[in-house]
């Protein structure tokens, strides 16, 4: 198998858990592979993940190797796979646009972004970068609300003719404007905000989902989330929320029996924590009725790491990504993006999404049988590749 060739375009804790993940991953076996929804997809394992370019905008990550960047402050996710060896891939600087809010100004620099004084390229030299890489995909890991900021690497994946995967709340895959022209040029896209493994939005919309099953009428419910980094940092500005919320309370509306009324659903980011860190809390409240009008209440406390979480998704939504690209299909992944994804273009309940995801993968697997006949043994610790 190739490599997959990756660019990533903001590296911040997500990224770090991504990058220390491929490499956490290379020297087990699936029998020690813990932790992956997949250990294998096409057969592509996590391994054959490769970073090959990056951009960011901080002064203390623009023009580090990757694997040191990632660990730069303002960083603070727990490091799980540290003295990774040189990737010989420097970050490049990015285009800041509204990647970065201007509240975050008044908090200590170890807390926020610090903007590196370099050139910031245009699109042009983006997509350069891109080209010069040999990248396959683009993961879009900007802060929330920074709608321009995603646009311009959107258009830039275009140009250089990479897929996207779009991990946060500003919508391009369900943007029917968006999704066109990736569809136009014939490449997939992955998108948008995506789900973490076992996290805030995941569980309230199995636990709604639940409700809808067993009969309850779901009258009320919230979900408050608190956290320490870069990210519920930048959300204090309320001004950034509006996607970030839709997309969470889009995700538990889709599986309920019936819409809540505005007034009795709150779904968001409510705080920032500094000395959690990178761990985010969620607290769930449901209130609803049972038979004969009985009430109920269910009230839940989820504590995690938060991007060590979400890098296990996006760590399979860039292998399902390449067996798009390796079977010449572009457009939005549909079954994908609703499995991945909070705020995906069709929404499905996440048994149904799964199976669409797990169809999509089997056929890329019968494509590759037909062609060339049955594959043969997956590569195991030790073994080199083809």
């Amino acid at each position: 198998m190739q490599k997959i060739r990756v660019a990533i375009a903001g590296v911040g804790n997500c990224s770090s858990a991504l990058v220390q993940g491929i490499y956490y991953y290379r020297d087990k076996s699936p029998e020690e592979a813990a932790g992956l929804m997949h250990w294998n997809i096409g057969g592509y394992t996590p391994s054959d993940i490769e970073v090959v370019a990056a951009f960011d905008i901080d002064r203390r990550k623009v023009g580090k190797d990757v694997n040191t960047a990632i660990f730069a402050a303002p960083n603070c996710t727990r490091t799980f796979c540290g003295d990774l060896p040189d990737s010989g891939v420097l970050v490049a600087m990015g285009r800041v646009l509204d990647g970065v809010s201007e509240h975050m100004a008044a908090y200590d620099e170890r807390a926020r972004f610090v903007i590196a004084d370099a050139p910031q390229p245009d699109e042009e030299a983006v997509v350069a970068a891109l080209k010069a890489a040999r990248a396959h995909v683009l993961l879009n890991y900007m802060p929330v609300g920074s709608e321009a900021a995603t646009a311009f690497y959107a258009r830039c994946a275009l140009k250089a003719h990479v897929a996207f995967i779009n991990n946060i709340p500003v919508f391009i895959a369900s943007n029917p404007i968006w999704a066109k022209r990736f569809e136009e040029r014939n490449l997939p896209v992955i998108g948008d905000d995506i789900k973490s493994q076992v996290g805030a939005t995941i569980t309230h919309r199995i636990l709604t989902d639940l409700f809808r099953k067993r009969g309850v009428k779901l009258e009320r419910t919230y979900q408050l989330n608190t956290g320490g980094n870069t990210d519920f940092l930048n959300m204090l500005n309320r001004h950034r929320l509006a996607s970030k919320k839709r997309s969470k309370t889009e995700a538990v509306q889709s599986v309920a029996s019936r819409r809540l009324e505005d007034e009795n659903i709150h779904i968001g980011p409510s705080d920032y924590v500094p000395w959690q860190k990178d761990n985010k809390v969620c607290f769930i409240r449901m209130e609803g009725k049972l038979f004969g009008d009985v009430p109920m209440d269910l009230e839940l406390r989820l504590s995690v790491e938060d991007s060590p979480n979400s890098a296990g998704v996006a760590i399979d939504a860039v292998r399902c990504i390449k067996l798009a690209l390796d079977r010449g299909e572009g457009g939005v992944l549909e079954g994908p993006s609703a499995y991945f994804c909070k705020h995906p273009p069709v929404q499905y309940p996440d048994d149904q999404a799964h199976q669409l995801t797990e169809q999509f993968i089997k056929e890329h697997l019968e494509k590759v049988k037909t062609e060339h006949g049955a594959p043969g043994p997956l590569r195991r610790k030790g073994q080199a590749g083809p």
